[in-house]
């Protein structure tokens, strides 16, 4: 097996590596899969590995390179994808015991697009079921059971994208592939001390992807660093007929260049005062340690202000609408009931109880917080907070208790309003569990939280550091 320095490399440093043909894709996709099979099964971060398909793909790939024809920076690295994009024939579970069967015989078109840049898959990660759409109180929603983060195994990874938080962070894959409708990709990238992107919606195809919210739903990477989060979404982004609610062509593609996207434009930076109510203790410091350092790198950095309103109340009453409409089969069946979270099992039939009136009332809210949020970003380009206000949570711990039902201002309103946001690691508590600082841009401006994220990490390295696992 390759040392676990390589296996913790950034995709920029493997693919550099791999096109000067001093790292084989075959070594590298062979020490990801024994490293998966046995810290993976720990961690419970896969739904199924891959083992025969990805060492074709991985073989397919050196021969390939070896002859010259070289494809990019993801040709040759392997990766991990959410449970709720399909695979031609292999089992897509969506996470829930009632689709434990379920095979579709065609792919999402993001695996599509991933395996056209050459990237190697090697399984499905586990996720929450039906990404948390039916609502759900503990860490085990989940039908591969709670994911462990690997920074501390008694703690969870957060979110529905819980197993792509997991891999990434314990070196059992170059990338993984999250999705977000409210927390998804920037929870988990929080807790497990990795960089995540949650794209502007519509940027990145939703075929073959588990519909959970359709107006909300997003796909983004999960990576070591915002630039690798760049390299991957410049793969996965893009109009696609098969899903008509992606962006038209020039709005969607995304090319990206190193070399050129921290000498573009001076980014106005807008440091967010009423996003968090209030930090857990040891908190606060971090996130005045990453105050200074944005202030040092962006010299107009100044305070802001989000605007107030009922935003979460809105995104909650569309995302559960919606949700209730894209389970509404599993619902009349009475298989929810199947379900592993006793919330679960319920929350279908109380998201089917809400009116079209509140429906719409809910949609002219959003109205009216995209004109306020298009005024903001008049002013700022990025707009910046902790990731979370809290460290990762204890697997035991109940998801409704009152010291987790805090109010995220900015969850709502991002995801409300289609906002891209990265978040990256900052710093760690004094229990070692790492800290996210989070980017927020205006909608198709994804290179913007990029382009800060990257700024950061050249000032700091916490995401060069990761868990030390036996």
């Amino acid at each position: 097996m390759l040392k676990e320095a390589i296996l913790y490399a950034p995709v920029s440093e493997l693919a550099r590596q791999i096109e000067a043909r001093t790292l084989s894709p075959v070594e590298l996709t062979e020490s990801y899969l024994d490293r998966s099979a046995t810290l993976g099964s720990k961690l419970n971060a896969y739904a199924r590995l891959m083992p025969t398909a990805a060492i074709e793909q991985a073989q397919a790939a050196e021969k390939e390179i070896r002859r010259g024809h070289y494809r990019g920076p993801l040709h040759g690295i392997p990766y991990a994808a959410k449970d709720l994009l399909a695979v031609k024939g292999v089992t897509t579970t969506w996470g829930a015991k009632p689709f434990a069967n379920q095979v579709f015989d065609y792919n999402a078109t993001v695996i599509e697009h991933l395996n056209h840049a050459g990237a190697i898959l090697l399984g499905k990660a586990s996720m929450i079921e039906l990404a948390g759409g039916m609502g759900y109180k503990f860490a085990s929603a989940s039908s591969q059971g709670e994911a462990k983060n690997p920074w501390d195994t008694d703690c969870w990874t957060c979110g529905s994208s819980s197993g792509s938080g997991a891999i990434v962070a314990a070196g059992l894959a170059g990338f993984a592939i999250g999705t977000e409708t409210w927390g998804s990709i920037i929870c988990p990238s929080a807790y497990c001390g990795v960089s995540g992107l949650r794209p502007t919606y519509g940027r990145v195809s939703r075929y073959g992807a588990m519909a959970l919210a359709y107006s909300m739903d997003k796909i983004g990477p999960m990576a070591r660093s915002a630039e690798d989060c760049a390299r991957i979404f410049a793969a996965i982004a893009g109009h696609d007929f098969l899903d008509r609610s992606t962006l038209p062509i020039d709005k969607s593609a995304f090319t990206y260049s190193p070399a050129n996207d921290l000498k573009g434009r001076s980014l106005r930076v807008g440091w967010l005062t009423n996003a968090w109510k209030q930090y857990d203790p040891g908190i606060a410091k971090i996130m005045d340690a990453a105050h200074k350092v944005l202030q040092k790198r962006f010299s107009s950095a100044k305070d802001a202000k989000l605007p107030e309103g009922p935003w979460e109340d809105a995104a909650s009453i569309i995302l559960s609408c919606e949700a209730g409409s894209a389970f509404g089969e599993l619902i009349r069946s009475g298989r929810v009931s199947e379900l592993s979270d006793p919330l679960s099992r319920i929350g279908g039939y109380v998201q089917q109880t809400i009116s079209g009136a509140d429906y719409n009332t809910a949609l002219r809210i959003r109205e009216i917080l995209q004109v306020k949020m298009t005024a903001l970003f008049d002013s700022y380009d990025v707009l910046v907070t902790a990731s979370q206000p809290i460290a990762a949570t204890p697997l035991s711990m109940d998801l409704l208790s009152p010291e987790l039902t805090f109010a995220d201002p900015l969850g709502g309103i991002g995801n409300l309003c289609g906002l891209p946001a990265l978040s990256v690691p900052c710093g760690f508590t004094d229990k070692k569990l790492p800290i996210g600082l989070q980017f927020v841009a205006r909608a198709g401006d994804d290179l913007a939280v990029l382009q800060a994220g990257r700024i950061f990490q050249q000032a700091t390295d916490w995401h060069k550091r990761h868990p030390h696992l036996n």
